[in-house]
């Protein structure tokens, strides 16, 4: 294993921590990771969620929203249909649950035992059967062409809600929210499925208040030399639509030979009028018809400390500078204030369980979404609600049911406990037995539901070690065969839900693209994990004539196909194996974040830890390096074989416990008791019996010379 410690700029990490407040080890591991821009670091120091980006960024949210209003206006039967798996799953709770709570006559519909992925012309007809009005998708359907045209054919209109990667061709849908299209409007790509359904629920939300749609202007005028300087800026759905700035001199010209003509046609609100409106009246003269709505007494209500100060001082005072290449403006700070008063004054609008941030926080994770930009403070967010003392009713049913109450819960326990279970009903074929276990309002059925779920868990688990030991030969072979490059398994015994998770094994195992494919008696269901460097998609869309339906993300992908077309894709396969061009493996290396001396090696680097916590895609949890250790004891360990270690490292003043896995035979080689060592490890939480410990996990060690 290569140890590998990228240079570190000290100029950029003495920047960062004076101008954030932060200590010169956790500055130095943002600027070794590269993330010490400005708007990486917004969403690593901001925790509320009035700083996630505007959902009425997505050109055609409002489309979506005044369809939605018009069929509560008129009655209309709605269909909510999404995925089988964790994002659709909590995609479709999410906005159900909203609709319902908005007094829509809403159903929902996800794929069950071996339907396809995604809306089928058979749930379209049967809705239009039941003079169903509005069908809006969630985590799928940007693929969906003939269906959507199907349902405008019989009149239904349609709302696609994904963040697929889209096709050429896209629905002719009523609208498509999809951040992932060049044209979205939207300003970060990676939402996962849930993340765009919460920009939806938060945008019907305000559509609730009396900011919906109402042009505001937002208006502050200052002193200038001789002059005065008139700052404007026109809102619309809390969003900032245009802006102006003018140098005016008193008494030299009227309202109509300014160009504050056009942000005059809404409401115009100020921070303290009465100075406002005296510059105003001496720029424009005594007679001039001003009308002003002064928000200070307002804000000052909901945040106490603004009270008597001015917009000026506030500037000073204001967090938002750091994260600004320029220092912000007096109507920069008007406008942010404004906005976080909105939010403040309207619970739904900043009330994470409102829209639905603990689902989000699920499904960001469960669907690998890198976490980075806005998915950070969703997830931080979203934690913080299954960590609260009363979570989503349905998920304390799973969280007691495998046996998380009461523990503090993280993005691993996301990834590898609560995920898994919902993803497991998916994968069964019953994935609303997961829907109905977060939407249920009875306690007996969402006990028996939680249940049930685990139940589907376990079972899927054991049937993936069957199939796994099954499908190894086959896959060798296919390794071979392919020169390396691909495993491919198509097997009739595969259960078509856990394709995705063994594709995933094979990579793991193989490091080269994996595809493994169900056998059912109409159609081949497929999955696709790709591996060093090479897209998904580029082969899928390779084979994209032959399948029925594909999709996915830049690194997995699902597929079907007509059971006679199998031999059509086999030879596709390997002819487009000469395509397949993957980065070299090398020898295994580590990334290190930090060389912390042994002295240094102190409890306290809790704090550092939880600053860059959550982790997930895109942003692992925190490599160490530490030469000088000690080894005091070793114990093997393992449930079948002893192949694992357990150690106690001392570092400095304080012993570490510390496990090692697959390290048994390098006891007596690579490391001994007593040895001194240099070790590469990341330092997490043990939580046995009701406590919380810190403990190493070692990644390689090292004897020192």
């Amino acid at each position: 294993m290569i140890w590998d410690k990228p240079p570190l700029n000290q100029d950029k990490a003495r920047e960062l921590a004076s101008r954030y407040g932060l200590d010169l080890l956790t500055a130095s591991i943002l600027a070794r990771r590269g993330l010490g821009e400005p708007q990486d670091m917004f969403f690593f120091l901001m925790d509320d969620p009035r700083f996630l980006h505007n959902p009425f960024l997505f050109v055609e949210m409002e489309d979506a929203v005044e369809r939605i209003l018009g069929a509560k206006e008129e009655g209309e039967k709605v269909l909510v249909f999404g995925d089988r798996d964790v994002d659709g799953i909590t995609s479709t709770a999410l906005l159900v649950s909203t609709l319902t709570d908005m007094g829509i006559d809403v159903s929902w519909r996800l794929p069950m035992g071996d339907e396809s992925y995604s809306i089928s012309l058979e749930a379209v007809e049967e809705f239009a059967r039941a003079d169903g009005g509005l069908i809006i998708t969630v985590d799928c359907g940007i693929s969906s062409v003939r269906e959507i045209d199907r349902a405008r054919e019989l009149g239904i209109d349609t709302i696609i809600v994904d963040h697929h990667l889209p096709p050429d061709e896209i629905p002719r849908a009523h609208a498509v929210l999809n951040p992932k299209m060049e044209d979205s409007g939207y300003p970060f790509r990676d939402l996962a499925g849930c993340g765009v359904v919460s920009k939806l629920v938060w945008a019907l939300r305000l559509a609730e208040t009396e900011f919906y749609n109402e042009p505001l202007t937002l208006l502050n005028v200052r002193p200038g030399n001789d002059t005065f300087v008139l700052e404007a800026a026109l809102l619309q759905n809390l969003e900032v639509t245009d802006r102006l700035v003018e140098n005016l001199v008193p008494g030299m010209v009227e309202v109509e030979g300014t160009r504050l003509k056009k942000f005059l046609g809404g409401r115009i609100l100020v921070y303290d009028a009465k100075p406002q409106e005296e510059m105003l009246r001496r720029i424009f003269g005594r007679g001039a018809d001003i009308s002003l709505c002064d928000l200070a007494p307002e804000i000052a209500g909901v945040f106490p400390s603004t009270r008597g100060k001015s917009l000026l001082r506030l500037r000073e005072v204001s967090r938002m500078g750091r994260f600004r290449e320029e220092p912000p403006g007096e109507l920069d700070v008007f406008i942010n204030l404004f906005i976080s008063w909105v939010v403040k004054r309207h619970p739904k609008l900043s009330d994470g369980h409102a829209f639905g941030l603990d689902l989000v926080a699920i499904g960001t994770v469960a669907d690998m979404m890198p976490l980075r930009d806005e998915n950070r403070l969703l997830v931080r967010s979203g934690l913080k609600l299954l960590n609260s003392p009363a979570p989503r009713d349905g998920l304390l049913e799973l969280l007691r049911a495998q046996n998380l109450l009461g523990k503090p819960l993280s993005s691993r326990d996301i990834a590898w406990q609560i995920g898994p279970a919902i993803n497991a009903a998916g994968r069964m074929g019953e994935p609303d037995k997961a829907a109905r276990l977060l939407l249920s309002s009875r306690r007996e059925e969402r006990e028996s539901l939680a249940e049930g779920v685990v139940e589907l868990n376990q079972k899927r688990k054991k049937i993936g070690e069957e199939l796994w030991e099954l499908i190894l030969p086959e896959a060798r072979a296919s390794f071979q065969r392919n020169g390396e490059k691909l495993v491919l398994v198509c097997d009739p015994r595969v259960h078509r839900g856990i394709t995705g998770i063994l594709a995933s094994r094979l990579v793991a195992l193989f490091d080269v693209p994996a595809v493994v494919c169900a056998v059912l008696e109409d159609k081949i269901v497929g999955s696709l994990r790709s591996a060093r460097g090479y897209g998904a998609l580029r082969l899928l869309e390779g084979c994209g004539d032959i399948f029925a339906d594909y999709g996915g993300h830049d690194f997995a992908g699902g597929f079907n196909l007509k059971v006679e077309d199998l031999p059509r894709l086999l030879r596709r396969l390997e002819e487009l194996l000469p395509e397949i061009v993957l980065a070299d493996k090398g020898e295994e290396r580590v990334m290190i974040d930090a060389e912390i001396p042994p002295s240094y090696l102190k409890p306290e680097i809790q704090s550092v830890l939880d600053f860059f916590a959550p982790h997930g895609e895109a942003h692992p949890p925190l490599t160490f390096m530490t030469s000088g250790a000690t080894v005091e004891s070793i114990e093997f360990m393992g449930k079948r074989e002893q192949i694992h270690t357990r150690l106690l490292i001392r570092a400095g003043a304080h012993s570490w416990p510390a496990v090692f896995w697959n390290s048994a035979d390098r006891v007596g080689r690579d490391f001994s008791q007593d040895d001194r060592v240099s070790l590469v490890y990341r330092i997490g939480k043990n939580y046995f019996q009701n406590k919380e410990t810190l403990q190493m996990t070692i990644l390689d060690i090292k004897r020192c010379s």
